[in-house]
């Protein structure tokens, strides 16, 4: 048995900053499936959204978000993460994180504006924010004495003491497989946090790193906690469109510096859909390239900013440029193509505004929670902020409610268990999976499709636990087993809305309701 003071499952900006605001008085284990610079917080490339500029307010930041969130944000929590965003901010900076700097600007750095934004309150550094942040953050956590790091390891499941008949009836820990050797350890922890990530891989097209599918709600889910809004899946309107270039997205800052969305003959559509045109929320740009690709039979639309000035790009969007030209895209000269796809899960893990989940002892940070903040819709640059200040919460009622270590923990059981040997079956059905989901729980939805989906699911997940019974498990089964729960939750919450809202939009039921109400799912104990 492995012990620590805290164990945290994912290395995301969530992870990062939780384990080293804990580090100096804790022993902690961080975990994490690949790398520590594997994370979609390393793919970010807008930036975060705080209130720095004295002509801002905090008021209007929260306007922002209940706007961009239809109806559905809490507006105590909210306001929670909006007034603790500049200590975050300031708490990066600290850290060394090199934001873009900006001599005019009255708080030092450059700040841009996104859709759905009311004002410029977006810092950043240059295009790649989430990279700039993982590595200034990444090479204090290998250097930290307190920090264990394990990489290419990955949890199987929670540790229950109710379901092990232990007097603590919490979470007590975690099996984890080291991906190397193949051997699942036991990790005894006095707390455990859930800093996973998404789960953009339930579906077909996605800016997700393949990382993201959905382990930390699947596994808060099978341990009993309430899952919540998880229908809320929001399409991220521009991912650039090309053969050569998996999901490689194209920051909203693009739009925000006034990049224009075009049809193939050049025409501007935007202004047909929504009076704030290329700077409305996500949900509603998405939806507005899905209706005109479907409409005019399209592979995909266009995003130009070629008639702003070349050096305004090169200062802004280097890696943009960069990668564009690399696939032989100018984007000084020519427009991009661009699609939607999955960006972002605003559902998750029911979680209060301490981190802290159904289950004692165990915190749930990041995309992985649903922290009331996001309600039907995120807006842009609100995600990293969020990583930030619940990583914040998170440390504070840990250090503030310390608990006993388990001193002993069953091992994990193999010995009814024998190697797998049709490991083809898991890539067939993570492709069914994906597929369908794209086809039947995308952008537009129907009852039928839902159905059709749920059906499909039920079939895979009956397949599913019939091989994590009877094999070894590996790498690749435990993310299948963790997806189809994920898409189980997707699809139930999405049929139990009886309305069209931010990112969840029925034809079956087009109509807003006149009150907000949050999608809660109960596990059966």
């Amino acid at each position: 048995m492995i012990a620590y003071d805290v164990l945290i499952l994912g290395s995301g900006l969530a992870g990062q900053s939780l384990a080293l605001r804990l580090a100096d008085k804790l022993k902690v284990a961080l975990v994490t499936k690949r790398s520590l610079e594997d994370s979609a917080s390393a793919w970010a490339q807008g930036g975060i959204a705080s209130v720095l500029d004295p002509s801002d307010s905090a008021e209007a930041h929260i306007a922002d978000t209940h706007t961009a969130g239809a109806g559905l944000c809490s507006d105590k929590t909210t306001r929670f993460v909006v007034e603790n965003g500049p200590r975050a901010i300031r708490w990066l900076i600290d850290h060394g994180v090199p934001f873009t700097p900006d001599a005019s600007s009255p708080v030092g750095y450059h700040l841009t504006r996104e859709g759905g934004h009311s004002a410029r309150r977006i810092i950043h550094a240059a295009d790649a924010t989430g990279a700039a942040v993982q590595a200034t953050l990444t090479e204090q956590v290998r250097a930290h004495p307190n920090i264990a790091v394990y990489e290419q390891h990955i949890a199987v499941d929670l540790i229950i003491g109710r379901k092990i008949g232990h007097a603590d009836e919490g979470c007590l820990g975690a099996y984890i497989l080291d991906i190397a050797s193949d051997e699942v350890r036991t990790f005894s922890a006095r707390h455990t946090v859930l800093a996973t990530g998404g789960a953009g891989k339930v579906y077909l097209y996605t800016t997700n790193p393949d990382t993201a599918t959905g382990d930390g709600v699947a596994m808060a889910w099978r341990a009993g906690c309430r899952v919540a809004n998880m229908e809320f899946i929001q399409f991220h309107p521009t991912c650039l469109y090309h053969p050569q270039a998996k999901s490689f997205l194209i920051s909203e800052a693009v739009r925000g510096e006034g990049g224009l969305l075009r049809r193939p003959d050049g025409s501007r559509f935007m202004p047909e859909h929504d009076a704030r045109e290329e700077l409305a929320p996500r949900d509603i740009v998405a939806r507005a390239i899905d209706f005109e690709m479907k409409k005019h039979g399209l592979d995909c639309v266009f995003l130009d900013i070629s008639h702003k000035p070349a050096e305004l790009l090169e200062s802004h969007f280097p890696n943009i440029l960069a990668r564009c030209l690399e696939l032989g895209i100018d984007i000084t000269q020519q427009p991009i193509p661009v699609v939607p796809a999955v960006h972002f899960s605003c559902g998750g893990i029911v979680t209060d505004l301490r981190a802290r989940t159904d289950v004692a002892g165990l915190h749930a940070i990041g995309e992985t929670a649903c922290t009331g903040l996001h309600g039907a819709n995120r807006l842009a640059s609100n995600s990293l902020l969020e990583c930030l200040v619940f990583g914040e919460a998170a440390a504070a009622d840990i250090l503030a409610n310390p608990r006993e270590l388990a001193a002993s923990l069953p091992q994990w059981d193999e010995s009814r268990v024998t190697d797998a040997d049709e490991s083809i079956v898991i890539s067939h059905n993570w492709e069914e999976l994906r597929r369908f989901m794209w086809d039947y729980v995308g952008i537009v939805r129907t009852n039928k499709r839902l159905q059709r989906a749920q059906h499909r699911i039920r079939l895979l997940a009956r397949e599913i636990n019939e091989f994590y019974s009877n094999f070894r498990v590996s790498n690749d089964l435990i993310e299948l087993r963790n997806l189809v729960v994920t898409a189980d939750l997707i699809v139930r919450s999405a049929l139990q809305r009886k309305e069209s809202r931010g990112l969840h939009f029925s034809r079956d039921y087009p109509q807003t309701l006149p009150k907000a109400r949050d999608t809660v799912l109960r596990p059966r104990r």
